[in-house]
């Protein structure tokens, strides 16, 4: 399989569904909850694109672009953006739909690198 087949096909998506009790006093998704969702898909990608072992040493930027209210869906789209030797890239975007409307926008976008490792927690190349 070739690298652009490989992103391709470790492309991951999940839909949550956003309940008052990930909330905050603004009824909106925490933006701590966001970052973890966030991470989890990126490890998801990560570990679909390279099938070893993986951990998140970074997370680059993180832009809150739209608040993502109480009552709707999100949409979190992984994609691996950049491979090393060792260490790949992935952007998470995070869209918001509303739940009985056609409406969709991006709200929340971020990069996580990530790092092969072996069984002693050694960073290993990325077959």
């Amino acid at each position: 399989m070739t690298k652009e087949e490989r992103i391709i096909s470790s492309t991951t998506t999940i839909f949550k569904a956003v309940f008052p009790n990930t909330t905050n006093h603004y009824h909106t998704l925490f933006g701590g909850t966001a970052m973890q969702l966030m991470d989890e898909t990126a490890f998801i990608t990560a570990t679909r694109y390279s099938r070893q072992q993986m951990v998140t040493v970074s997370s680059d930027r993180i832009d809150f672009k739209k608040p993502i209210p109480a009552g709707t869906i999100v949409e979190l789209v992984g994609k691996v953006t950049y491979t090393g030797t060792t260490s790949l890239k992935v952007r998470v975007d995070i869209y918001v739909e509303e739940m009985y409307s056609d409406s969709r926008e991006k709200a929340v976008s971020g990069e996580f690198t990530f790092v092969a490792i072996d069984n002693q927690k050694k960073p290993v190349k990325i077959i």
